[in-house]
């Protein structure tokens, strides 16, 4: 039998524990039921299940999730609107997130995969001063991408 500022009370009867407990105003807890004998506390369960709570909160709070974004992109795609889906990489990467790029193929846009290389290095060499590739370029279907992560974690 432990109390509830942690001190220990000694074995005692199941009785005297409960009456114990009442007699304080708080509850028999049992805390190591293998334990020869069983171990019990007296404590108050419900501030203790809130506090617990509390600190789950607390812990969740101060965890980041770092998400994936994506950048999708065609093989045609011109030099202006190029440039603009890097300023958005270039921004997911400094917020922290990591950043899918993808090029996807039409029709017969897929026998010409090295026009899809080709812009995933120019992308890579591009932003190799805040970001580093993850995931090489890699051809899923009609689909070529590769991922991309910061090179230093900073969230805002």
């Amino acid at each position: 039998m432990i109390d509830d500022n942690g001190e220990q009370l000694g074995v005692m009867k199941l009785q005297e524990a409960l009456g114990l407990a009442t007699e304080q105003g708080v509850d028999l807890v049992e805390v190591a039921p293998k334990a020869q004998p069983p171990v019990c506390k007296l404590m108050d369960y419900g501030k203790y299940v809130y506090q617990m709570r509390k600190k789950q909160q607390e812990a969740k709070k101060r965890q980041t999730q770092v998400q994936l974004k994506e950048v999708k992109l065609r093989p045609k795609t011109d030099e202006h609107d190029l440039q603009t889906k890097l300023n958005h990489t270039r921004r997911f990467l400094a917020n922290g997130d990591r950043c899918k790029v993808t090029v996807f193929f039409r029709g017969r846009e897929i026998v010409h995969k090295e026009q899809g290389k080709e812009i995933l290095d120019n992308i890579r060499e591009q932003l190799s001063d805040i970001g580093k590739v993850e995931q090489d370029p890699k051809l899923e279907g009609r689909a070529m991408h590769m991922i991309l992560t910061p090179l230093s974690q900073k969230r805002a």
